[in-house]
């Protein structure tokens, strides 16, 4: 497989006329995803965004155009005069580009890589604020009372909040001074110890 530096030295490549059907791709890409960087990727023109976006490539017959598969699946009944697959849609060199198809599969494109990231990022900040609400409310703690909580797999407020006083109590470490502690780090995370 032959590397290129750039877009420009893919394209720089091809006899004039596939040269200005790929810019036509290149800039219909760039001008519905102005904030995605351009790269090589697997050999051919890529498009990043929150994570790999489209590529495009040229061949004999055709220009392959790659939005991934979901690309593909939510625009099938646009693409039925194209062939395609799973991942791959083929532009005939003997036709017209269709430059505004490009362009709404891969605005689509970047509206899904942005809910990914979006989600992404926020099941870390869940994750990092459990993290923390866990080493804060254990940190109060004796470490008797402590290692008791973790011996009986209670190791976030949300698990310690199914617990009542007399259960805690019962566990081999967890004396009644922790329960104030306890009680204060629940209330603290908008919870409470069960009443059962």
């Amino acid at each position: 497989m032959q590397q290129f530096e750039n877009i420009d030295a893919y394209i720089s490549g091809f006899p004039e006329e596939i040269r200005t059907r790929l810019s036509q791709v290149r800039n219909a890409i760039s001008s519905a995803a102005p904030e995605a960087s351009e790269t090589i990727s697997y050999g051919m023109p890529a498009f990043r965004l929150e994570g790999p976006l489209v590529y495009f490539a040229a061949y004999k017959n055709h220009i392959g155009f790659y939005p991934t598969a979901s690309g593909i699946r939510n625009f099938e009944k646009e693409l039925q005069a194209y062939t395609y697959s799973k991942g791959a849609i083929q532009f005939p060199h003997s036709e017209q580009l269709p430059l505004a198809l490009i362009q709404k599969i891969t605005r689509a494109r970047v509206t899904e890589n942005r809910q990914k990231a979006a989600a992404k990022k926020g099941a870390a900040r869940k994750k990092a604020s459990s993290e923390k609400n866990k080493k804060t409310f254990i940190a109060g703690l004796s470490a008797p009372a402590s290692r008791a909580l973790s011996q009986a797999g209670i190791h976030t407020l949300q698990q310690l909040s199914h617990y009542s006083e007399s259960q805690l109590l019962a566990l081999h470490g967890i004396g009644p001074t922790a329960i104030p502690k306890i009680k204060t780090a629940l209330s603290a995370g908008g919870l409470r110890l069960s009443e059962q």
